[in-house]
């Protein structure tokens, strides 16, 4: 990775008002698109296919769609497979800031909202909404599932290092 490349990483733990600390063992990527402000690498469970990966999000004050229509969508990528976990939402208050917070499993349709989609069996996705003074930051890890379920802990561990700068 180039020096440019480093630095826009290292200043990619803050957006929005708040500030977060990712864990250790992820690989931090510049951004991909200009709606992208990180992608965290999370290594693969023992015997899945790929990699995990935590895309950070933030589009402005007031942008990106409402916390409830960004829930519904990232719930809808994920199609019911038999034994997969129902769907879960709740509401977290970390040190003064609301987090609405996802869990879904299933058979996930990965690509770009009105683009080609490929289904992938047997993933995950935890996701968490960050209301910060500046704007909503989202944050959405997605994965084959057992991949997602060893990096739940860490996942946690990020939401819960949520401050405002």
């Amino acid at each position: 990775m180039d020096l440019v490349a480093l630095l826009l990483v290292a200043q990619a733990a803050q957006a929005g008002g708040l500030s977060w600390k990712p864990p250790p063992g992820w690989t931090a990527e510049p951004p991909s698109s200009p709606m992208r402000i990180v992608t965290y690498r999370v290594p693969a469970a023992a015997g899945d296919p790929e990699p995990g990966e935590v895309g950070v999000f933030f589009f402005g004050t007031g942008e990106g769609g409402s916390v409830d229509a960004n829930i519904d969508r990232w719930k809808a990528q994920l199609a019911p497979e038999p034994g997969s976990a129902k769907p879960a939402r709740w509401v977290d208050t970390i040190r003064g800031i609301r987090v609405t917070r996802v869990s879904a499993e299933g058979t996930y349709s990965s690509g770009m909202p009105g683009g080609p989609r490929t289904p992938k069996a047997a993933f995950a996705l935890l996701g968490a909404i960050a209301e910060g003074p500046g704007g909503n930051v989202f944050f959405k890890l997605t994965g084959p599932r057992k991949t997602v379920q060893k990096a739940a802990t860490r996942f946690e561990a990020l939401v819960r290092s949520l401050s405002r700068t």
